[in-house]
């Protein structure tokens, strides 16, 4: 049975982050933060953009004895599907076949998603539910990335509780192969112009 809420962000600020965060001298700010709105509990346009363009996603879920587990899942951009305002879909591909996720699930639906755009340097933290899908065919393909060589096993339906996005902070700034490729692929085509727009003048002042 879920906790009574005050506050969208008391999914994760319970009574007992909120006594260590008075005790450290930040409870006065995030009460501020609390009173004006707090964090949203809808995935904005904002948000859906920036899932959209993800390429991997950080899935926490804990057993039913509370052990933690984090797993790693990753595809082409697009691959993490927002279906409504408080849902997110990704097709689940057959991997290692230890199935923690799904074991924990199957005992506590509550769970976690971690984004990182080590480009922008902005990390995401998305609190909600989780539920596996099994046998759904027809929602597999509704999600499964088109052309992606991998063999979709099931599907993670995802409830969006609440959401916060975190400052840039100690995030290291790093970007993906293929965009370092374009990049230097078109700084090279602009040199190559440039020499031809060198070689011609050259030649033009020498006729």
């Amino acid at each position: 049975m879920s906790a009574i809420r005050t506050y969208t962000s008391d999914v994760a600020f319970t009574p007992a982050v909120k006594a260590i965060q008075a005790r450290k001298g930040s409870r006065h700010g995030y009460a501020r933060m609390e009173q004006a709105g707090g964090w949203q509990a809808t995935i904005s346009d904002e948000l859906a953009d920036f899932i959209a363009a993800q390429t991997s996603v950080f899935l926490a879920t804990v057993n039913a004895e509370g052990q933690p587990y984090i797993q790693h899942r990753g595809g082409p951009a697009g691959f993490l599907k927002v279906l409504d305002a408080h849902t997110i879909a990704f097709v689940d591909f057959a991997g290692n076949k230890q199935y923690i996720s799904s074991g924990n699930l199957s005992e506590n639906p509550k769970a976690h998603l971690f984004l990182m755009d080590y480009a922008h340097r902005q990390r995401v933290k998305i609190w909600g539910e989780a539920r596996v899908v099994e046998g759904d065919d027809a929602l597999i393909a509704r999600l499964m990335p088109e052309g992606y060589a991998a063999r979709p096993e099931q599907v993670i339906l995802f409830t969006v509780a609440a959401w916060d996005s975190n400052c840039p902070q100690h995030i290291p700034v790093r970007y993906e192969a293929a965009d370092v490729a374009a990049a230097l692929d078109a700084r090279d085509a602009r040199i190559q112009a440039l020499e031809q727009e060198l070689h011609t003048l050259r030649a033009g002042q020498s006729a």
